[in-house]
C-alpha cells in the first residue's frame, strides 16, 4: 500500500508553536567552508563560534585518554565525582548542581520544567537565541525587551513580568552583544523580581571577565530560591566537542529539573574530561591572558579603522561594518570565519572570536581586503 500522506499533513502532526520554530543557525563549519570554497581546512581559520583558540585543557585531554578503556560501560548517571568537583569549586552541596550536555541543556530543562503551554519569558532582545527557542518549543510566549546599549534593561524586564511570568532568561556577559552588568547590579535586579518567577542567569563567559569585573553568584542561591545558574565548560575550558554545562540552583529546583533530565544526558569522557579542567588553573589563566590581549589588539585595530564596536566582556567582539554579507563572504573566500548576526536582529555587525595573535592578525589583514573591495 503506497503511502499518500502529504509533507504538509505530517508538519501539521506537531503543535503549531513548533511548526512555526526558526531553527538555530550555528557557526558554520570549517569543513564546509573548505568543501564549498574547494580549500584546505589547515587553510582555514574559525572564529565564528567563540571557542578556546588554545584547544582543550591539557588536563582534560590527559584525562580522556586514561577513561578511553571504559567506553563500552554507561556512564556515571548521577555524575558524583563531577558534581563533587563543582561542589568544591564553587562552594555548593551536590544537590545543588545538575548537569548537562551543553549549557544548552540546562537552558532547555528550565524550560521543561517549569513552563507550559499559556506561560511567558522574558528575555532581551539581541540575547541568545537559545531562550526564544527553549520557550517555544514548550508552548510559551516569549516576552523580547528592548534592548538598552546593545544589553539587558534591567529595569525594562522587571517592567515586563506579567502575571502570567514564569521565567527570566539573561546572560552575562551577554551573547552575541558582549555587554556585561556588574555583579551588584545583577544581585539587586534578582532581588526585585517576585519569588514565584525563575531567574535563568547565563554565565557562559564568565571565566573571561576581569578580576575587576568578576563576581559570583553562587552564594546568591541561599538568599533567592528562584535562581538557576548556568556554566558551561565549552568557552575558556575548551571542551565544546564533549558537550558539557551544568546548573546550580536551590536543591528542590534541581530535583525536579532531574526528573524532566534524560537519564545518561553527559557521556563519560565528558565527565572525566570536566573534572579534569575544573582543576586547570594554569590553563584558565592562559586563556584569559591570551583573550585579554587579543581583545585590546583588536579594539586598538577597530578604532584605527573608524568601525564601531559594542563594549566587549567575553571572548568575542561584535562590529558594525558596511555591506555585511558582502565582507562577511569575502571573509570567508580567504579562509576566514567570523559570524553573520542578522538573526539576532542586528543585520549592520559582525561577531569575531578573539583568536591566537596570529588569527587575530589574518582576520584583521582578510577584513582590510574585503573592506577594499567594497570601495
Amino acid at each position: 500500500m503506497t503511502n499518500t500522506i502529504s509533507p504538509e499533513a505530517l508538519a501539521k502532526l506537531a503543535p503549531h508553536y513548533i511548526r512555526s520554530i526558526a531553527a538555530y543557525q550555528p557557526g558554520k563549519p570549517i569543513s564546509d567552508v573548505a568543501r564549498e570554497l574547494g580549500m584546505r581546512e589547515t587553510d582555514i581559520v574559525k572564529l565564528a563560534s567563540n571557542e578556546n583558540p588554545l584547544g582543550a585543557s591539557p588536563k582534560a585531554i590527559a584525562a580522556i585518554h586514561t577513561a578511553l578503556g571504559d567506553l563500552a560501560m554507561y556512564p556515571d548517571g548521577g555524575g558524583f565525582a563531577l558534581k563533587a568537583a563543582i561542589s568544591k569549586k564553587y562552594a555548593v552541596s551536590p544537590e545543588q548542581v545538575i548537569l548537562g550536555n551543553g549549557s544548552n541543556d540546562i537552558l532547555e530543562l528550565a524550560a521543561r520544567t517549569f513552563m507550559r503551554a499559556g506561560d511567558s519569558a522574558v528575555y532581551s532582545q539581541h540575547a541568545f537565541a537559545v531562550y526564544p527557542l527553549a520557550t517555544q518549543a514548550v508552548g510559551a510566549h516569549g516576552i523580547e525587551v528592548a534592548a538598552k546599549n546593545f544589553g539587558n534593561d534591567l529595569d525594562a524586564m522587571l517592567a515586563a513580568i506579567r502575571a502570567d511570568t514564569k521565567m527570566i532568561f539573561l546572560a552575562n556577559p551577554n551573547n552575541p552583544t558582549g555587554t556585561f552588568i556588574p555583579g551588584p547590579a545583577l544581585c539587586a535586579f534578582v532581588k526585585k523580581v517576585p519569588q514565584n518567577v525563575l531567574v535563568v542567569l547565563d554565565e557562559a563567559y564568565g571565566e573571561y571577565l576581569k578580576d575587576s569585573d568578576a563576581y559570583d553568584s553562587a552564594p546568591w542561591l541561599a538568599e533567592f530560591p528562584n535562581i538557576v545558574v548556568s556554566h558551561t565548560l565549552s568557552k575558556a575550558y575548551g571542551l565544546a566537542g564533549l558537550r558539557m554545562g551544568f546548573g546550580l540552583a536551590h536543591p528542590q529546583l534541581i530535583d525536579l529539573m532531574n526528573r524532566v533530565r534524560q537519564p545518561f544526558n553527559v557521556n563519560h569522557l565528558a565527565m572525566v574530561a570536566a573534572v579534569a579542567a575544573l582543576g586547570d588553573d594554569a590553563f584558565i589563566a592562559e586563556s584569559r591572558r591570551v583573550n585579554d590581549a587579543g581583545l585590546s589588539l583588536l579594539k586598538i585595530e577597530f578604532a584605527k579603522r573608524d568601525l564601531e564596536t559594542i563594549p566587549a566582556f567575553g571572548n568575542f567582539i561584535t562590529f558594525k561594518v558596511e555591506s555585511t554579507k558582502r565582507v562577511f563572504e569575502a571573509l570567508l573566500r580567504q579562509g576566514v570565519i567570523v559570524r553573520p548576526i542578522a538573526g539576532y536582529g542586528l543585520p549592520d555587525y559582525l561577531r569575531v572570536t578573539i583568536g591566537t595573535e596570529a588569527q587575530n592578525r589574518r582576520f584583521l589583514a582578510a577584513l582590510d581586503i574585503a573592506r577594499a573591495q567594497e570601495k
